[in-house]
């Protein structure tokens, strides 16, 4: 039977490992809602992953909605006649002073030109996964928040269910003992959208409901095509972060979190080919992590399209098409879903009838409900900017391998890339003019 860890124990490890990523306090924003009042929300993005964000706030008043796409937008316009109507959340957070919080759902590549200017107005933000689309916006999205001490949510929804919770207790209290080997894979692109693809030539026109320019934003200028908007904007570099941007920040969670695992020392990546425009059709990216405090260096590597760990590291158990495994020196835990709502000790037979420490960290199963407490002063939301950003941060050096071509080795104190100079133009991007964080 594997050893157990008594709440005590399991409380001081928490705190003494992993530094920003276990206190659950912060600097109180400069201004908050009282916890029986109701927020003022703006919501930026609000066709598409928007609409779900949207009734996830639904106790609150929504008073602005914003979204450069009229006709995706149409639901939400229309659930909410009395909120004030935008296309351009620039002029959305100038106007609308009465805001309390905003909530960030547009293309990747909004995100940070979004939460930040609402930020640096003193809004609390909710933004959707990956927090950024560059690893320098990840990093200055982190800052912000701490500058403004504005309350801040990540939606990797995964993070608030009980499932992640459990399976980090369970990982810190050292039920499958030091974790020097991790495996994360998903099953996108594949049937979600194709990748890579050449700039389409064609020019059709821009549909009459769609804001073209707006939609753009802080992008390079291109023509129209239907292949970037409503849906496939992900495959490419300009807009999205292929499926690592998209699942990365899901399923790598739960280990991330529990083993504090921080900034990687390198990541490399096998793809079958480097496009200048879009993802890969497959990608198999290796993380390498240093020793943290008495936990072990730990290898990570993320398989996407198909590609998966060797099928005899599960024990028997069935390969799913999204999922995570880590192995530690005592046994290994099995996630195999995008959330890690699901979990197997392995092997079986050891683990029968174990039912592991005491729950310590707080169950609230709502990450929206989680944020909106966090909004009106009551506990951090667990996927606060301060762990997200730094999650995103090591999400998307994945595809900063994969755009170099090689090996990267990686100074997270200076924000470069050591061994190879000529990758750092993948950590930053420019905006185009009007366009700012």
């Amino acid at each position: 039977m594997p050893r157990q860890t008594s709440r005590r124990r399991f409380l001081q490890q928490a705190l003494a490992v992993g530094g920003g990523f276990w206190h659950f306090t912060h600097a109180p924003p400069k201004a908050r809602a009282s916890s029986l009042e109701r927020l003022n929300i703006g919501v930026i993005g609000c066709g598409g992953k928007g609409r779900t964000d949207l009734k996830g706030c639904a106790s609150e008043n929504i008073v602005a909605l914003c979204d450069v796409d009229e006709q995706r937008a149409a639901e939400s316009f229309n659930a909410y006649p009395q909120a004030n109507k935008y296309q351009d959340y620039r002029r959305m957070l100038d106007r609308e002073t009465g805001l309390d919080a905003v909530i960030v759902s547009t293309p990747d590549h909004h995100h940070a030109p979004a939460s930040v200017m609402a930020m640096r107005l003193g809004k609390h933000v909710y933004c959707q996964k990956p927090l950024t689309h560059s690893v320098h916006e990840a990093r200055v999205m982190r800052e912000v928040a701490a500058e403004m001490g504005v309350a801040t949510q990540m939606g990797n929804q995964g993070h608030a269910f009980d499932g992640t919770r459990r399976a980090v207790e369970l990982i810190r209290s050292g039920v499958i003992g030091k974790v020097r080997e991790v495996h994360v894979w998903t099953d996108r692109p594949g049937k979600y959208w194709e990748q890579p693809l050449d700039r389409p030539t064609e020019r059709p026109p821009v549909p009459g409901h769609l804001n073209w320019d707006l939609w753009l934003g802080p992008a390079p200028a291109r023509p129209y095509h239907s292949t970037y908007v409503p849906h496939d904007w992900r495959a490419w570099w300009d807009f999205g972060t292929g499926a690592l941007g998209d699942m990365g920040c899901h399923v790598m969670d739960a280990a991330f979190w529990a083993l504090d695992l921080g900034a990687p020392l390198s990541v490399s990546a096998e793809v079958p080919g480097v496009h200048p425009e879009s993802g890969p059709t497959w990608e198999i990216i290796t993380y390498e992590y240093p020793a943290r405090g008495d936990m072990p260096p730990v290898t990570l590597t993320w398989y996407d399209a198909g590609k998966a760990p060797p099928a005899e590291l599960l024990d028997g158990e069935g390969m799913v098409g999204t999922g995570s495994l880590l192995i530690g020196d005592e046994g290994k835990m099995y996630l195999p879903d995008s959330y890690a709502q699901k979990m197997t000790l392995l092997p079986k037979e050891k683990f029968e009838g174990f039912e592991g420490p005491e729950p310590w960290l707080p169950r609230i199963g709502d990450p929206y409900q989680e944020w909106i407490n966090a909004c009106k002063g009551g506990a951090p939301a667990l996927s606060q900017f301060s762990y997200s950003g730094v999650l995103t941060e090591a999400v998307l050096l994945g595809n900063v391998a994969v755009r170099a071509g090689q090996k990267i080795e990686w100074d997270a104190d200076a924000l470069r890339v050591t061994n190879l100079p000529e990758a750092n133009r993948y950590i930053r991007r420019d905006y185009r003019p009007g366009w700012t964080i």
